[in-house]
């Protein structure tokens, strides 16, 4: 997960026999995209298409689907511009520039001051330095912490809100196999979907785009996959793995698991209660299951013993020299005794804010806009800083519906669990219940709502007496838990944040000193570079191939959801060349948000695109192995002949250059 500029061009030129130039990197940066429902993509054609996966533009996809068109599971396709569907709140983001301001952020701080002190005056820092690049530029601009407040980098992008639906596959063959076969390998997913950028209501004019490889990706071929990786644990202490394994993903898994049985409760129902909870299961499913591949490796006791030797193995070289010792020797322990102070406060401070709601976030956030943006920038939350705000519009304005039904089998979830994990004596809990039942509470907040009303959001926006006067039902919920979500924010950012900041910071000095830039910072959702090889792996003693066929499809389809194709599917298997490449595997180092990656090859041509990983890549999270762990792509060959003789989408196959 190489930042862009820390690229290893070195070891790729020995290990590979490839050069990397700079005009190859600066590419990999301008072409690939961040969506910001949380996923990764790329820019196809000089138009402004783009290209990523139906799961990570399923937001999109279902916002703009009804009961009568549904576009999640019949598919669109727009052959002319004027049939392009605008996404109601999408927005992708594109890296201009990174410049390195770690002495910027950190010249606010002096010797001895206390970590809380310190964490503040850096984000009060980072916030100006967001608002004056975001004023010069017009962009958008975030400061970024690397290595846990080592470094600090200002990422400037290039921001379109502007984003419409082009193509998008069914559902049923975009996400083949469903949650039994997510996280597996073999895999036969069609998971892509094509949207185009727009500006000043005309298509952007991409100046750099990947184009597509008319053979796609051979075995043993080096590939490069550019995008977002989410949240690592790499560079993590003993004791916040520790703390992770013991207290924070086990609730964190109890929490999915019960919103996972609620959402298809709701499911359950009928037809259109399925589509409505379509895209919050998904959600919930693949947490689950990713969360569960966590834990398999934070509890096995050989991922732990390697964490352990490489801490200790650091510690002796700090211990074996007086100045090293005294600059570094105390912060193992400073980082452990933060994670024991805040060990309790973790559970009610996390459940202060429920999950997978629509309106509840509506509702917090017009709560806090007026009170934060009053602040000076640098004093307020730091969502609610200057540079943020337009994208945090772009949100709270959505005009994609909202569905009442939807929103109170979410939230009678989010009690019961609130009741379960910290007790029906608890008096946020008690205040929140009010003697009523979860499911009863719940439909009380909903049912006495007008949030999911545009033009009501709009008015409360705009008048801060209003909002503290109103006694909307999920405004009401979000003063319940205000205090103590502010309370426990508060707690953590002092006691916890920052001394990550300082302490976890002189860590990656440490191994700045012991190691050079050998080592990368940890995931962040900001854009990496990573390379590997197309390769199979051995698993229970056979061989996997690197890549499925088409032919594997038909026979893997049972006619059963969720391995039962689509009609169109169906109809074309005749037509179909059983030889296609579907989905391949290589060592390419990923994680959550690298879904709808471009993968290239050493020419920067599109071979596929990133969509998954295998079981065994899970522990990846904490350290990165390639023996088995593999990135899980959908081909580029199944693409093109899928839009040629599955769906007949020849303007698109024109414009990607593959007309024929």
């Amino acid at each position: 997960m190489w930042l862009v500029n820390q690229f290893p061009k070195a070891a790729v030129r020995q290990a590979y026999g490839v050069d990397v130039s700079d005009a190859f990197l600066d590419r990999l940066q301008l072409a690939a995209v961040r969506f910001n429902s949380g996923g990764s993509g790329s820019f196809v054609s000089p138009k402004g298409l783009l290209f990523t996966n139906h799961h990570v533009g399923r937001d999109c996809i279902h916002k703009l689907s009804t009961a009568e068109n549904d576009y999640v599971a019949k598919g669109f396709y727009a052959a002319t511009p004027g049939e392009e569907k605008a996404c109601p709140d999408l927005e992708i983001n594109v890296v201009l520039k990174i410049e390195d301001v770690t002495s910027q952020i950190k010249a606010v701080e002096k010797p001895g001051m206390p970590p809380a002190e310190v964490f503040r005056l850096r984000r009060a820092a980072m916030a100006a330095r967001e608002k004056e690049c975001a004023q010069a530029t017009g962009n958008r601009c975030d400061v970024v912490d690397l290595y846990s407040g080592g470094r600090y980098h200002l990422y400037q992008y290039k921001k379109y809100t502007d984003v419409r639906l082009v193509f998008a596959p069914e559902e049923s063959i975009a996400a083949f196999g469903g949650d039994p076969d997510n996280f597996t390998y073999p895999r036969y997913c069609l998971d892509f979907a094509m949207f185009r950028a727009y500006e000043n209501g005309k298509p952007v004019e991409s100046r750099h785009w990947f184009p597509w490889s008319r053979k796609g990706v051979r075995e043993s071929e080096l590939t490069f996959v550019a995008g977002n990786p989410g949240t690592t644990g790499r560079l993590h202490t003993l004791a916040q793995l520790e703390f992770l394994r013991d207290v924070s993903y086990p609730m964190m898994h109890r929490r999915l698991q019960g919103l996972v049985e609620a959402l298809q409760a709701y499911g359950a129902q009928g037809a259109e209660q399925k589509r409505q909870a379509g895209d919050a299961l998904l959600s919930a499913q693949n947490s689950l299951k990713a969360y569960t591949g966590f834990l398999n490796g934070l509890r096995d006791p050989q991922l732990m013993g390697r964490k352990r030797d490489e801490e200790q193995t650091l510690r002796a070289w700090v211990e074996a020299e007086p100045d090293r010792r005294q600059k570094y020797g105390d912060v193992w322990d400073n980082v452990a005794r933060a994670y024991a102070a805040t060990r309790d406060s973790f559970k009610p401070y996390a459940l202060s804010t429920p999950v997978l709601s629509e309106v509840f976030p509506l509702a917090r956030h017009l709560l806090r806009y007026a009170e934060e943006v009053a602040k000076p920038n640098d004093q307020r939350l730091r969502e609610y800083r200057d540079s943020a705000l337009e994208s945090l519009r772009q949100q709270l304005f959505s005009p994609a519906p909202i569905h009442d039904g939807l929103e109170i089998a979410i939230l009678a979830q989010n009690f019961r669990c609130l009741e379960q994990e910290l007790g029906s004596d608890d008096e946020v809990v008690r205040a929140i219940l009010d003697g009523r039942s979860p499911q009863d509470a719940a439909a009380a907040y909903v049912s006495g709502s007008r949030l999911k009303d545009l033009a009501e959001r709009k008015r409360l926006a705009s008048d801060a007496a209003a909002v503290r006067a109103s006694q909307d039902g999920m405004i009401r919920l979000a003063r319940l838990l205000e205090e103590r979500n502010r309370a426990l924010r508060k707690k953590t950012e002092d006691e916890l944040e920052a001394v990550l900041a300082t302490s976890a910071g002189l860590l990656a000095q440490a191994r700045f000193d012991r190691y050079g830039d050998s080592v990368y910072p940890d995931a962040t959702f900001t854009f990496r570079i990573a390379y590997g090889p197309a390769k199979g792996y051995f698993s229970g003693g056979k061989r996997i191939p690197f890549a499925t066929r088409t032919a594997g499809l038909y026979q893997r389809a049972t006619g059963v959801d969720p391995f039962a194709l689509p009609e169109s599917w169906l109809k074309a298997r005749s037509k179909l060349n059983p030889n296609t490449p579907f989905n391949f595997v290589t060592t390419c180092d990923i994680h959550g948000g690298n879904s709808g990656s471009p993968t290239v090859n050493a020419r920067g041509e599109i071979v596929g695109i990133v969509f998954d990983g295998n079981l065994e890549s899970l522990p990846n999270r904490f350290v990165y192995t390639d023996s088995q762990a593999r990135a899980v792509h959908v081909a580029s060959q199944i693409i093109v002949e899928s839009l040629r003789t599955v769906y007949g989408a020849h303007e698109l196959l024109k414009e990607l250059g593959l007309s024929r």
